[in-house]
């Protein structure tokens, strides 16, 4: 099992859960594919508009501009950033720290 966390600074952290199946399913191009969208539909701005936008760069952009209440009910929008967070990093264990900016495993 695969554990995705979206916290939202001050103990306001959301845990999904995606199996292996799932992520097995998803193609090596789906995650930027998807990433590119939402970071395009949701309108976010780059945090450095003067350099290459890394994958880090869009999931977190994408999980501010998403905004909390799609994690906080775990609609099926979140568990699709989830799976596809956890496709593009690479990792069992991530968490998507938007108050602090930062991605960690």
């Amino acid at each position: 099992m695969n554990t995705l966390i979206v916290s939202f600074g001050d103990g306001r952290d959301y845990e999904f859960q995606v199996d292996d199946n799932a992520l097995d399913a998803l193609d090596g191009r789906a995650p930027r594919q998807w990433f590119d969208r939402e970071f395009v539909e949701l309108e976010c701005t780059p945090s450095n508009p003067m350099g290459k936008l890394l994958i880090v760069d869009q999931i977190l952009n994408v999980a501010k501009y998403g905004g909390e209440s799609r994690f906080a009910n775990h609609d099926e929008w979140a568990q699709r950033f989830a799976a596809h967070a956890l496709k593009a990093v690479g990792r069992p264990h991530v968490r998507v720290d938007t108050a602090g900016w930062a991605i960690s495993y």
